[in-house]
């Protein structure tokens, strides 16, 4: 596969009418890869949280705000919602904590079906949850998308307390 390829960071999002193949890292954040089965394009964001409270600047670190405007961003290239399908990833519960009462995994899932059910547009694979980080290939030409767990890893202190 003849395609250029983009590393996308948290709280961005990225899409192209050339074939990619789009790579991220996730842990708690999510990634939504939508593809258009008719032009053959596709995009995907990487976010962080779920909601955007309205203070500071809209910017895609928060799901409310990276899905319109992935969708957004294709439809500016031609794309019609109506051809969009899309993937999930990610959402993990990866950081061990004594208050778990944040779930920032669950929430940032829970978001992304929301939106996509609103918006009309049919999730139709996804791997998310579960206490893994996750590697997501995501090519833009075909709609296909590898992904991998990452384990976590655990330093422990030596025995003056530095790692």
């Amino acid at each position: 596969m003849n395609a250029k390829t983009h590393y996308l960071y948290p709280s961005a999002l990225f899409a192209s009418p050339e074939p990619y193949q789009i790579t991220t890292i996730l842990g708690s954040c999510v990634a939504v890869c939508l593809w258009d089965r008719v032009l053959q394009i596709g995009g995907m964001n990487h976010y962080m949280l779920p909601l955007w409270n309205g203070a500071g600047l809209a910017s895609p670190k928060y799901g409310n705000i990276a899905i319109p405007a992935l969708v957004e961003k294709l439809e500016r290239m031609g794309s019609e919602k109506k051809n969009l399908v899309a993937k999930v990833f990610g959402g993990g519960e990866v950081i061990s904590t004594s208050n778990s009462n944040f779930n920032i995994g669950a929430r940032n899932i829970v978001l992304a079906q929301q939106t996509l059910q609103e918006l009309n547009i049919r999730i139709v694979a996804h791997s998310y949850g579960g206490s893994s980080g996750r590697k997501i290939l995501f090519y833009t030409k075909t709609g296909e998308v590898m992904h991998r767990f990452i384990q976590q890893t655990t330093i422990e202190p030596k025995e003056n307390g530095k790692i």
